[in-house]
C-alpha cells in the first residue's frame, strides 16, 4: 500500500493511459479528432491570452516578450487544429511512428528500471522486465505497421496503452518502487 501511495502520480498516469486506450478502442478516429479539436481550442485560448498580455504590457516589455507574435502563432495553430482536424487523421502513419518511437524509448527505460531493481536487490525485478519486453514488442509491431488500416492500428495502439499501463501498475504496486524513487536508496547508501 505504501508503494501505491508513494507512486500516486505514476499510477494516475497509468490510469489515464488506460482511459485513453479504452477510448481509442471504442472509436479511434473520433476520439483522436476530438483530442485534436480540444488541443486546438486550448491553443486558441492561449493565443488570445498572449495577445491580451502583449497589449496590456508596456511597449518595451511587449517588444521583448514577442507576446503578439506568439499569440498570433498559437491562434493560427489552434484554428488549424479545429478547422482541419481531418488533416491530422490523414497523417496518422507519421504520428504512429512517433508513438512507436516513444514506446521504444519507454521500453529501454524499463530495462534500466529492471537493472536498478536487480542492483538494489528487489525481489520482483521481473515485473519491469516483463513490461520492458512487452514495450519493445509493441514498439516493433507499431513501427513495422503490419496493419491494414489506420483505424486498426489505432485500436491496437489503444490496446497497447491498456496492457502497458496495467503492467506498470502491477510492477509499481508489487515491486515497491518506481524508477524515480530509487534515488532515495542511492542517497541513503
Amino acid at each position: 500500500m505504501r508503494a501505491i501511495q508513494k507512486n500516486g502520480g505514476s499510477i494516475l498516469m497509468c490510469i489515464l493511459e488506460i482511459l485513453v486506450g479504452v477510448l481509442l478502442l471504442i472509436d479511434p478516429l473520433g476520439f483522436t479528432s476530438a483530442i485534436i479539436i480540444a488541443l486546438g481550442a486550448a491553443l486558441i485560448v492561449a493565443g488570445i491570452v498572449f495577445a491580451v498580455r502583449y497589449f496590456r504590457a508596456g511597449a518595451a516589455e511587449g517588444a521583448l516578450t514577442h507576446g503578439l507574435s506568439k499569440g498570433l502563432l498559437l491562434l493560427l495553430a489552434g484554428l488549424f487544429c479545429v478547422l482541419r482536424s481531418k488533416w491530422f487523421v490523414a497523417t496518422f502513419p507519421l504520428l504512429t511512428i512517433l508513438y512507436g518511437i516513444g514506446i521504444l524509448i519507454s521500453g529501454v527505460g524499463k530495462i534500466q528500471w529492471m537493472a536498478d531493481m536487480i542492483r538494489f536487490g528487489r525481489k520482483r525485478w521481473y515485473l519491469p522486465a516483463i513490461s520492458a519486453v512487452c514495450s519493445l514488442i509493441f514498439a516493433a509491431l507499431i513501427l513495422f505497421n503490419p496493419f491494414a488500416t489506420t483505424e486498426i492500428l489505432w485500436s491496437f495502439t489503444g490496446a497497447v496503452l491498456i496492457v502497458e499501463a496495467v503492467f506498470d501498475i502491477v510492477a509499481i504496486a508489487l515491486g515497491g518502487k518506481h524508477r524515480e524513487d530509487d534515488n532515495d536508496d542511492i542517497i541513503d547508501a
